[in-house]
This record gives C-alpha cells, sequence and structure tokens, in this order.
C-alpha cells in the first residue's frame, strides 16, 4: 500500500469519526433539556409567606438536590355542615346517645348520587355542634346534604337518596326525623348552582418552549426554585399552601404520560400549564400575585413564551385586566357569605 492509500484511508477515517461525533452531538442538541447537575444562580423572585411582601433575588448559589421533588400528601380538612350550602335534616332524640352508637350506625356511605352529606351531634357538655366521636354524648343530631357542587345541582333523585339513607339511621338511634321540603331544597340547590357557575373560575397561562422542548427532570427543577413539589398526581407539582390542610396556591401541569415515560429526560414536553383555582383559594395568600410572578420567571428560566388558552401571547397588560376582573368575582363571593378559600366555598367548588 502506497502512501497516498494511507493517507486516503487516515483521512476517510477522520471524516467518519467526525460525522459520528456530529451526529450524536446534534442527537443530543434536538433532545429535550436536562437539568443541571451543578450549582445554578437563585434569580426568580419569590413571595414570604408570612408578610405576603416580594422578596429581591438572591445573587447567592443553591445546589440543586438529586433526589426527586418532594411530595405533600393533602390533609382533608374538617367539613362542617352549613346552612348556606346544606339542606338540612333534624333529628330530635329522646334521650341523649353515645358517640358509638352514632358511629356504629351511621351510613357506611355518605353519598346521596354526586353530593356528599355530613353528620353531626350537639355535644351535650360543650353544646357545640360536631362530628360524632367517642367517649361523647350528644342530645341532638343532623344531617346535611350538599345543596351544589361542580357535578351540578342536588336533584330530586339525590335528595330522596339522602332521605333513604337517614332514615333508618334515625331509626336506629332513636331519632325523630324532620326533613326539608323536597322542592324547597330542590329550588335552592338550582339558585344555588347558578350563582357557582357565574362565579366559578380556574386561571390558566401555558408556557411555551420557543426552541429546544424540556425533559420532566428540567421543568421539575426550575419549578422546585420556586417552592413548587410533586403532587399526587403524575405530570403535576403543586406550590403547597401555608395553611394546614388547604389546597395548594397553584398547580403546575404536564403531560402526564412524559411522567410516566420510562426514562422522563427522553420525553420531550413543550407545554406547561400554570393554573390557581379562584373559589378555593384564600385571597390572603396572593395567588394572583403568585400566579403572574411564577409564570414570569418560570419563562425566563425555560425559555418559554407565555400565552392563553387560544395561544396568544400574554402581556403585563393582560395580566392587570384578568386581576380587575378577579377582584370582582372576589366580592361576589364575599357578598354571598362564600368567601374565596372559606370552608363553605371549598365545598362548594369541589
Amino acid at each position: 500500500m502506497n502512501s497516498l492509500t494511507i493517507a486516503l484511508a487516515c483521512l476517510g477515517g477522520v471524516v467518519l469519526a467526525g460525522i459520528v461525533v456530529h451526529g450524536a452531538w446534534q442527537a443530543r442538541k434536538a433532545g429535550p433539556k436536562r437539568p443541571d447537575q451543578t450549582s445554578l444562580e437563585q434569580r426568580e423572585p419569590v413571595l414570604d409567606g408570612a408578610s405576603g411582601d416580594r422578596i429581591e433575588p438572591s445573587s447567592g448559589t443553591v445546589e440543586e438536590p438529586e433526589a426527586p421533588l418532594p411530595m405533600v400528601l393533602p390533609r382533608r380538612a374538617s367539613q362542617r355542615i352549613d346552612a348556606l350550602i346544606d339542606a338540612i335534616a333534624t333529628l330530635t332524640l329522646e334521650a341523649p346517645v353515645s358517640g358509638e352508637m352514632v358511629l356504629a350506625h351511621q351510613p357506611p356511605t355518605r353519598r346521596a348520587g354526586s353530593k356528599p352529606f355530613l353528620v353531626e351531634g350537639l355535644n351535650a357538655e360543650t353544646g357545640e355542634w360536631e362530628a360524632p366521636l367517642p367517649g361523647q354524648h350528644y342530645s341532638e343530631i343532623q344531617a346535611g346534604v350538599q345543596l351544589a357542587n361542580r357535578t351540578g345541582a342536588l336533584n330530586e333523585i339525590e335528595y330522596s337518596e339522602f332521605v333513604q339513607k337517614i332514615e333508618p339511621f334515625a331509626d336506629a338511634i332513636g331519632a325523630m326525623a324532620d326533613f326539608p321540603d323536597m322542592l324547597d331544597a330542590a329550588n335552592r340547590a338550582r339558585e344555588l348552582d347558578a350563582f357557582a357557575g357565574q362565579c366559578d373560575a380556574q386561571l390558566a397561562v401555558h408556557l411555551k418552549a420557543r426552541s429546544a422542548a424540556w425533559s420532566v427532570g428540567y421543568i421539575q427543577q426550575h419549578a422546585a426554585r420556586h417552592g413548587f413539589v410533586a403532587g399526587m398526581v403524575p405530570g403535576r407539582l403543586v406550590l403547597p399552601s401555608t395553611e394546614e390542610g388547604a389546597p395548594p396556591v397553584l398547580t403546575l401541569t404536564f403531560d402526564s404520560q412524559a411522567a410516566l415515560a420510562e426514562d422522563p429526560n427522553q420525553s420531550p414536553v413543550r407545554d406547561v400549564t400554570l393554573s390557581f383555582d379562584v373559589p378555593q383559594t384564600d385571597p390572603s395568600a396572593d395567588p394572583f400575585i403568585a400566579w403572574q410572578a411564577s409564570a414570569q420567571a418560570l419563562s425566563l428560566g425555560m425559555d418559554a413564551g407565555i400565552v392563553d388558552d387560544n395561544g396568544q401571547p400574554l402581556s403585563p397588560q393582560g395580566f392587570a385586566s384578568i386581576g380587575n376582573e378577579l377582584n370582582q368575582l372576589y366580592d361576589a363571593l364575599a357578598g354571598r357569605d362564600l368567601a374565596a378559600g372559606s370552608a363553605a366555598a371549598r365545598r362548594l367548588f369541589s
């Protein structure tokens, strides 16, 4: 083999190696963005949970944890019967009964169709209404079925199911049950449902990748800087409330199939949704400010555009307009004694 042949062979090898390297580089470049393994500058503003004041961005660095995001397990807050949203049946007793007896004879499932109902007792010692407890005695019992929720108004069939479940319960504990008129309850339910339909709002914006798609880990890493943690559902991150048992302040959702993939870092995601549930969230938590600030900061960190449900860019002026409408909605809810974030509002808008 002469020197020219050897030189050509060497050159061909170099070119082939270059093609392989270039192909690998292009493949990685085309793949979704992955989380950084090094310290990243924390640039995004956050909200002080105690005062609601804005905290200026820090110039320090934080180490990104290798472990997955922590998960918040929701704690169900104690619910109470409320005449605003419940049709209430009174169970009159001849003599006080024990909490054990009440608990033993309660209906096994406390739902009438799609509507939940609650049972409470008037504590003979404290004079307070409460969910029945062992070791206590109750001089009166009441049961309340919810008039409306996000599935619609209580209808006559659901009301009849409620009566059918409470009557044998009343007999078992020696009580006389007095139920509201079914037609009156149905009318109240329809009126409450109409009001709720006018005031129900869940604000959402979409963050769209401008260039390369994101991996699941990349999304989680950026969201974690804002206090988001893993939710119970794949593809859902939440910003927890400082109030124990309260719904999250914000949610960040993306394709659940990407979150469930064998290798989530290989599943490209180009769209995430940032939202908050208006009636469920207490305004004192400043959800609107957190929603707007998180959207803007995530868009900068992830190189994303902020768009509405129609794909139109959302400007600061657009956020301001939404804020004005939100204040009107808060006023309407408060005027009905169903202030956003209150226990009754959370039950009604569930």
